[in-house]
């Protein structure tokens, strides 16, 4: 087997999420059922190969690579690491055999977790966005194609009024300077894209509050707190899952959980450490549920039911914001269309005043 088959096989396996999760879901199934690790895995290889006719599958690949990485000695999260990304290897990386079971069940519960919140999220962000493309691209064409024409009939010496004005301006402007709206609509597309894994600090604290930072933020936490309450009950400490995911995270999280864990060092539990960073993350609901559980018998528990009803909760807040994002993006093309509508009838109205 060359490297490039392995490549290639590390590259499907790493992009086709719902497969490995079901990968995952069978493994943790073979191995509940009394199979070893190495049986399992040559098990789910033949499968993946077709009884050994199709080898080359990236599957089977990838599950023969884990076998060879576990006969050198390595721990199954070691053996795995790189072919998966990296938040799923922190998810399995306490788990010796007898806790991998539920460490992989962990991995699907939180990956399918996060991937619903980023379903979310595209949808809430994707379609709001073509609306200002659109929008965009209705004022480009009117001030480009619609207005010159218009505009040579009436002569250079019309005096036009109202909205007709508007609509000369915008020509004018659409023509020396379209490629500024370019420029300035790529710009702050990319300065937006760029802010939301990197800036970090109070300031972001309260964009945190507005779109899309508020829909980013919430894609992020439901992602850290199913993490959280993954690696608490395969029986992680706080402050080592919190150093891990730290670790493992952008800087936005990581600058938020190392604040975090300076006030944990200081004595204060995980709730009351979240509130003192003052960035409201997750949530100040979800803070004040974490600092009552934080020092009750079974938090572990506590914990995971608190990140499944966020997860809930965070979708739907995810469909609500969608919804005035797209009442809004609407009501903008809407308004943009009545105006150039509007406009265009008043330069004809005063043209035809002006030739009579």
């Amino acid at each position: 087997m060359n490297k490039l088959e392995i490549l290639y096989a590390k590259l499907v396996f790493k992009l086709n999420t719902e497969k490995r999760m079901a990968t995952a879901r069978k493994l943790a199934s073979l191995l509940r059922n009394d199979f070893t690790l190495m049986d399992a895995l040559s098990r789910l290889e033949k499968i993946e190969s077709k009884g050994g006719k199709k080898p080359n599958e990236p599957f089977a690949i990838v599950m023969r690579e884990w076998q060879k990485n576990l006969e050198r000695g390595m721990s199954f999260s070691d053996a795995t690491r790189g072919w998966v990304p990296p938040e799923e290897t922190l998810l399995v990386t306490s788990g010796n055999l007898s806790d991998l079971v539920v460490a992989l069940e962990n991995v699907s519960r939180v990956v399918e977790g996060t991937q619903r919140i980023k379903r979310a999220m595209t949808n809430a962000i994707a379609y709001p966005l073509f609306l200002l493309v659109l929008t965009f691209g209705i004022i480009m064409m009117v001030g480009i194609y619609l207005v010159p024409p218009l505009a040579e009939i009436a002569g250079d010496n019309m005096i036009w009024r109202g909205m007709a004005a508007s609509l000369i301006w915008l020509s004018d402007f659409s023509i020396k300077y379209w490629y500024m709206f370019v420029l300035v609509f790529i710009a702050l597309v990319a300065i937006v894209w760029i802010s939301l894994p990197n800036w970090t600090g109070k300031l972001r604290a309260k964009f945190d509050k507005l779109p899309p930072w508020n829909i980013y933020k919430e894609q992020m936490s439901v992602g850290w707190l199913m993490s959280l309450s993954s690696m608490v009950a395969a029986g992680i400490t706080i402050p080592d899952a919190m150093r891990m995911l730290a670790d493992n995270s952008n800087k936005y999280v990581r600058d938020i959980l190392e604040d975090t864990l300076h006030y944990i060092a200081n004595g204060d539990n995980l709730g009351m450490a979240l509130n003192n960073t003052g960035r409201d993350f997750p949530s100040a609901e979800i803070i004040g549920d974490l600092t009552i559980y934080a020092d009750m018998n079974g938090f572990d528990q506590n914990l995971s039911r608190l990140a499944n009803d966020y997860l809930e909760e965070s979708v739907r807040r995810m469909e609500a914001i969608s919804n005035v994002l797209n009442s809004f993006g609407i009501l903008l093309v809407s308004a943009i269309i009545a105006w150039v509508v509007l406009g265009t009838f008043q330069m004809q109205d005063q043209i035809t005043s002006s030739l009579s």
